[in-house]
This record gives C-alpha cells, sequence and structure tokens, in this order.
C-alpha cells in the first residue's frame, strides 16, 4: 500500500471518522486555511480511483467512505517507519522512545504488563 501525501492522509482521516460523508462535508471538517472544493473534490477522486475510498451514488452527487480499513493502513504505515527508521528492529524503536521521548518507568511498566498479557492470550 502506497504511503499517502498530507492531504490525502488528512481526508482519509475525516472518512474515517465520520464513516460517510459528502466532499463538502470533508472540507467542512479540513484544517484552516482550507483548500478549495475543486481540490479536495479532485484528491478525493484520486483515492478512490486508488481504491482507498469508495462512493454511493445520491443523484448527480456522491457520498464517499473508506474502502480501507483505518488499522490496514496504520499496519502498512508503521512497518514502513520500523523498516526504514529503526532497520526492521522493535527494540531500536522502543530504545529510540526511552532515550529521545522521555517514556516513563511507568508507562515501560505499563507496556512489558500489555506484553505478557498478550503472550498469554496468545497461548490459550
Amino acid at each position: 500500500m502506497r504511503r499517502l501525501n498530507s492531504k490525502e492522509e488528512q481526508i482519509m482521516q475525516i472518512l474515517w471518522k465520520l464513516d460517510r460523508a459528502f466532499v463538502k462535508e470533508i472540507r467542512a471538517e479540513m484544517d484552516e486555511p482550507r483548500p478549495p472544493i475543486t481540490t479536495v473534490s479532485s484528491i478525493v477522486r484520486k483515492l478512490e480511483s486508488e481504491g482507498f475510498i469508495a462512493h454511493e451514488n445520491f443523484g448527480k452527487t456522491y457520498r464517499y467512505y473508506p474502502a480501507i480499513p483505518q488499522d490496514s493502513y496504520r499496519k502498512s504505515t508503521f512497518r514502513r517507519l520500523l523498516d526504514n527508521y529503526f532497520g526492521g528492529s522493535p527494540r531500536q524503536l522502543l530504545s529510540y522512545f526511552v532515550e529521545e521521548e522521555d517514556v516513563s518507568p511507568d508507562e515501560i511498566d505499563q507496556i512489558l504488563e500489555d506484553i505478557r498479557r498478550k503472550e498469554e492470550e496468545d497461548k490459550q
């Protein structure tokens, strides 16, 4: 799955949030300064042609909805981040958070607890 540019990703985030929306509703949710409606419409049509979104007809207008789940895009994006910036190593990623993002010991303990719980669930 290709990486979306910032405007495309913003539109997808809006659609994932709203579930279904007309172009004018998508535009209304965008940050100021909002792009022209024609720009939003062009991006939406491009995303649709690439299979990221789909539409349903309402006369001469279309209401758009996500064609891919947010989770699928998140996994793809995260995998790319992990591979490109941390050599595919979860350890390097976690080390980055500890060293650069000031993750607290309590947060680390919670992460370890989550990992242990997941391991137990996977065993059952």
